[in-house]
């Protein structure tokens, strides 16, 4: 991906500032609209066959420490393809995954029974709600920069940080050096502490695996 390419993604997703000026009950609408939208066709974002994302999550389970996980949730899960990969690395833990999208939810729920997982997959807006429990594990990838700006990107953060169990750890995965910016209100959450970075530059498109542990 050229300078170019990597600009105007950018600019796409800056486009997503501008719901979260809205009320949270109509940015909601909206966000559910654009996602139903573009979910009108299976895997939109190719994540089950582009090269990238296959490097990206295997990065990502490569950098999750070593614990007895029993319980694990997605967080913007989309289809369920990275919540699979998951789920098969953790068969012991219960693995929930959670998207704004209806659609994506049921493909999800119909990939992981393909693949005779037992996986939750629930419809969810982390900027107004979150699960009924807690987790040892939360991992959220390429999902902040599609919750805005400001109060309500802090919102959501904050309602990640909820979903952790006391060592609970957060894995966030987003672009590099922008997560540096997402990544900023839980840097000055009191309730969890940065365990560590992993910054991925050598790849056509720069991403960061930033992880937070629960105090």
């Amino acid at each position: 991906m050229g300078k170019a390419q990597l600009f105007f993604d950018r600019i796409h997703r800056g486009l997503f500032d501008i719901p979260s000026l809205l009320p949270p009950e109509q940015q909601e609408r909206v966000l559910q609209r654009c996602f139903e939208h573009k979910h009108r066709r299976p895997d939109p974002w190719r994540h089950a066959v582009d090269s990238y994302e296959a490097y990206k999550y295997a990065m990502t389970l490569n950098c999750i420490p070593a614990r007895p996980y029993r319980s694990i949730v997605d967080i913007g899960c989309s289809e369920g393809v990275f919540t699979c990969k998951v789920a098969h690395a953790y068969p012991d833990a219960r693995t929930v995954g959670i998207d704004i999208s209806g659609q994506a939810i049921e493909r999800a729920r119909h990939r992981a029974e393909e693949n005779e997982q037992d996986i939750t997959f629930e419809v969810l807006n982390i900027v107004r709600q979150t699960p009924k429990t807690a987790f040892d594990l939360a991992i959220c990838s390429e999902l902040l920069y599609y919750l805005g700006i400001g109060e309500r990107l802090h919102m959501a953060s904050t309602h990640i940080a909820w979903l952790l169990t006391p060592k609970g750890l957060l894995v966030l995965v987003h672009p590099w050096p922008e997560s540096r910016r997402l990544n900023r209100h839980f840097d000055t959450n009191p309730s969890v502490v940065r365990h560590a970075e992993h910054i991925y530059s050598d790849s056509h498109r720069p991403f960061a695996i930033t992880l937070y542990e629960h105090l």
